[in-house]
């Protein structure tokens, strides 16, 4: 079996995400999505999300794409991840080409998959606070 993990905030669920899960999960037969939790987001990323945790696990935990919700807590724990989870390919947005390369070497493909430019949840935080004002 392929098993296939990302990472991400997935804060303000929109298409660009679900185009992304859906590419990542055409990589293999499992998706695993490592779903940073609020305090990494807070302390590591410098991120105050609209959804919690909780909130933004049933999103991703009701997209077909996607198969197992595990929480991401730190920056290190991606090659436990692959082991535990038995990882064939890891894969993240085209933004972190050549960040993860090392993970080959841990018996994982690793690839990056272009993002829908034309929309992120910065954007739409952007636009809400401007139309809000």
């Amino acid at each position: 079996m392929e098993r296939v993990i990302t990472y991400g905030t997935y804060d303000l669920l929109h298409y660009g995400h679900i185009h992304l899960l859906r590419r990542a999960r055409a990589l293999g037969d499992y998706l695993v999505v490592a779903l940073s939790t609020d305090e990494f987001n807070k302390v590591e990323k410098n991120k105050i999300c609209y959804f919690s945790y909780e909130q933004r696990k049933l999103l991703l935990e009701s997209i077909r794409y996607v198969d197992l919700v595990v929480p991401e807590t730190c920056w290190e724990q991606k090659i436990t991840d692959i082991k535990k989870y038995e990882i064939t390919t890891f894969t993240m947005g085209d933004d972190w080409v050549g960040k993860f390369d090392f993970l080959q070497e841990h018996g994982c493909k690793v690839e990056y998959l272009p993002r829908t430019p034309e929309i992120s949840s910065t954007q739409i935080k952007h636009d809400f606070g401007e139309n809000n004002n």
